[in-house]
């Protein structure tokens, strides 16, 4: 619509949808146009709602979704998107093999009298390991909640920086999300994490 000199204002949803009918009114030609891709819009939405409803009601039937989004910082879909690629809990020996597994673990480059750790490795399900990441900053910045996982993650931060930080966050949590679907045991806050 701005090719043709009908800018719309900001705004979402309905907002947006009132906004481009206002000013199609303007425009009968290009209206015939519009109206269609604002129809697919609307239903796009709908269809996105329907399944975000469907995946809340899932989650809440769910007992590993439950066990993991005590954790703070971690909600519905990165809970349901770590238990669907975990699957098992018993597929990996020790919980720390869950971060390799996702590519949260750092590259390791060696030849002749070069040895130096690299960039994480970026393997496995790069969603579930953006979710993580996701979570790791929600917890370093907006959570609320004490526990020692932030604490950590906030002692490191002022050493290594923020992205370094998140990521070794995103990492432990990995971990303290398999070991928590292994046992089957609530988030505990006061649980001590190693350095």
């Amino acid at each position: 619509m701005k090719t043709f000199g009908l800018v719309v204002p900001a705004g979402k949803g309905s907002t947006f949808d009132a906004h481009v009918c206002a000013k199609l009114g303007e425009s009968s030609d290009l209206a015939g146009i519009i109206l269609p891709l604002l129809e697919a819009w609307r239903s796009v939405r709908m269809r996105a709602a329907e399944l975000t409803r469907r995946l809340i009601g899932d989650a809440r039937q769910s007992e590993a979704c439950q066990l993991l989004m005590s954790i703070p910082g971690v909600g519905v879909v990165t809970a349901t998107a770590f238990a669907t690629a975990v699957e098992d809990p018993n597929n990996f020996r020790t919980s720390r093999s869950v971060g390799a597994w996702l590519g949260l673990t750092t590259r390791r480059y060696q030849s002749g009298q070069v040895d130096y750790n690299g960039h994480i490795s970026r393997r496995g399900d790069h969603q579930v390991r953006n979710l993580l990441y996701e979570a790791a900053c929600v917890i370093l910045t907006r959570s609320s909640a004490e526990s020692t996982l932030r604490e950590w993650g906030l002692k490191l931060r002022e050493r290594i920086g923020f992205k370094r930080a998140a990521v070794a966050v995103a990492r432990k949590l990995s971990v303290v999300m398999h070991a928590m679907l292994k046992s089957g045991e609530l988030f505990d806050k006061t649980a001590g994490v190693p350095a």
